[in-house]
């Protein structure tokens, strides 16, 4: 939207004992509609210039008033482009209020969202939230500027402003623009209604605008191996070091369950002995900062001493992890040449350790969460739902305890 806005100093004059002098006011008009605000000062009618908006002269007085009227037609001028530039609609009313302080402040969107990633990025350093979380608010907030450039044309907008469609908006922008997933959109959502909240706690705004939006979580089938899959892709020769070496940090995150971050990080000092002789890792998940106590299982073993004598050590790191494109580049490879027909990624290895290796074999829940570093066990239960072997399992038990009718 255009704004025509007019600013007109005028003199009106004034009724009673000062005869000959008038009142100066400012005219402000916006779109064709106007208000006024007194100036504050008085001048002999007669030494008014009506054409110029100036007081005749180069006597003090005269240059002290019109200087004054110089810095209120510039400060109304800021305030327009504060109002253009933060995308917020204005009139002269409001364009008035905003110059004479009476307004409230009007908070905007992307401007909160930039205050709360910057709180989380400084307590980074107190170990109160992990890199990974401010990535992911990072990423929505960039989302959000493009999504509020493209569509309202303005490098803001008000959090007054945020309602049903703009926040419905924001959600199909995600989808068709940034080829979000349904999950990963709401996700992503999650995080923006995080920064509404905190609007709504400091009184920015008076209601919820997404009390009516709602949006369901599908239900995803995770993929992971099988035993028989694990087993051939650990029997299988490789020609080339590189696939050797991808294959056994992905059997060594299939064992241990750490995402391909927790496995990079590794150091030799990761590794704690218990006082019963078993070998444990123990760390914080980079992308929950939560602790993480694995046992470490011999499949898991027999890939650290192959890598312990080997000349890769960087920083004391405990395995040889090539990035995180080149690994799942070469997962592709290895999928290929071991006949598995899934779509390999080093995150199905966290996914079989949760399933295949632990839950499948009678592991109960509440370890795997804790193992897993799951913040809440309803994330791990997401796991037990795609494991029908295990529920096979759990009937076969039950019916080889004999039936109910037998007399």
């Amino acid at each position: 939207m255009s704004y025509l806005l007019s600013i007109l100093f005028t003199v009106r004059k004034s009724k009673g004992k000062l005869e000959g002098y008038g009142g100066i006011y400012c005219r402000i008009t916006v779109n064709g509609k106007r208000t006024e605000i007194s100036v504050g000062r008085k001048v002999l009618t007669s030494k008014w210039d009506a054409s110029a908006e100036r007081v005749k002269g180069i006597s003090s007085e005269a240059r002290e008033i019109n200087e004054l009227l110089t810095n209120i037609r510039s400060k109304l001028l800021e305030k327009q482009q504060e109002f253009i530039r933060q995308g917020i609609p204005f009139t002269a009313i409001s364009l008035r209020d905003s110059y004479l302080g009476k307004d409230r402040v009007l908070r905007t969107v992307l401007e909160l969202f930039k205050e709360h990633n910057q709180k989380i990025l400084d307590l980074i350093k107190t170990g109160e939230y992990a890199i990974g979380t401010y990535k992911r608010y990072d990423t929505v907030f960039n989302h959000l500027q493009e999504y509020i450039r493209l569509n309202f044309e303005r490098e803001d907008i008000a959090l007054k402003d945020v309602d049903f469609q703009f926040i419905d908006g924001f959600a199909f922008y995600l989808k068709s623009k940034k080829a979000c997933a349904n999950n990963t959109t709401l996700k992503y959502i999650r995080n923006f209604k995080k920064v509404i909240r905190i609007a709504q706690a400091r009184n920015y705004i008076q209601k919820d605008p997404f009390i009516n939006w709602k949006m369901k979580k599908k239900v995803v089938n995770r993929e992971f191996l099988t035993e028989m899959e694990i087993k051939r892709m650990s029997k299988k020769a490789f020609e080339m070091d590189r696939l050797s070496q991808v294959r056994d940090i992905f059997i060594f995150s299939c064992f241990t369950g750490l995402a391909y971050v927790d496995v990079q990080k590794l150091t030799k000092d990761d590794i704690r002995q218990s006082s019963d002789g078993m070998s444990w890792i123990k760390i914080k998940r980079a992308k929950t900062d939560t602790p993480s106590s694995i046992p470490i299982l011999p499949e898991a073993q027999l890939i650290i001493d192959k890598y312990s004598d080997k000349d890769f050590e960087i920083d004391n790191k405990l395995l040889p992890v090539a990035s995180n494109q080149k690994v799942n580049a070469y997962l592709k490879e290895i999928a290929v040449l071991c006949k598995i027909k899934k779509k390999l990624t080093f995150h199905l290895a966290r996914h079989t350790f949760a399933t295949t290796v632990t839950l499948g074999r009678g592991v109960p829940i509440e370890t795997v969460s804790k193992m897993l570093g799951h913040t809440n066990l309803t994330t791990t239960q997401h796991y037990a739902k795609v494991l029908d072997l295990k529920i096979s399992q759990d009937m076969q038990l039950l019916k080889s305890k004999g039936s109910f009718l037998k007399v």
